[in-house]
């Protein structure tokens, strides 16, 4: 062989070496270009499951919000009875057990404040309450009460259940509660 032939020989090695090297270098790249698109459609599919993920939980959250009762709207007023008096107090405490009475279906029969009860000296005013409610809506009831705010105990709690056998179910029962709340003196 000629030196001409070895030097095209070599320089159409060099070319064909150049090409497979340009070839694999473009592989690679589209290697990586394929692989970060694939990881950017993954990203934007998780997104869009977990938007859809909140979009449920808003729709839920607004069902709530909408089926809010006194319990939860209770729930931001102060922790305390409010009155300027211990006096007034008891009647706050009086109007917010009525409430929830009668939000929870049952009648007031009768009630009495107890404002010097063993525990008058903290601060706390009593009142004890006698009323008719069905069975369903006792439970409600007593967590609108010890739920909500000012915050209540339900100190005593006795139930007279019907007593005429066979009565139907939406009889309503007798119930006798002794309810408490603090009261501070405004400062």
């Amino acid at each position: 062989m000629s030196a001409t032939g070895l030097t095209t020989v070599g320089s159409s090695r060099r070319a064909w070496l150049a090409l497979l090297t340009y070839a694999i270098f473009l592989v690679g790249l589209t290697t990586v270009a394929v692989a970060m698109i694939s990881s950017l459609l993954d990203s934007y599919a998780a997104l869009d499951r977990n938007r859809a993920i909140l979009a449920r939980f808003d729709q839920q959250m607004g069902r709530t919000t909408r089926r809010s009762d006194a319990a939860t709207a209770a729930v931001n007023g102060p922790p305390f009875l409010s009155g300027k008096t211990i006096t007034i107090a008891g009647a706050a405490l009086q109007e917010r057990v009525e409430a929830a009475v009668k939000k929870a279906g049952g009648n007031v029969l009768s009630s009495q404040i107890d404002l010097q009860g063993p525990r008058s000296g903290e601060g706390f005013v009593g009142l004890t309450e006698s009323l008719e409610i069905d069975q369903s809506a006792l439970q409600p009831l007593l967590y609108d009460l010890e739920g909500g705010m000012p915050y209540l105990f339900v100190e005593n709690l006795a139930i007279q259940a019907p007593q005429a056998f066979g009565e139907a179910d939406g009889t309503p029962m007798r119930v006798l509660m002794g309810v408490s709340g603090q009261w501070r003196e405004p400062q």
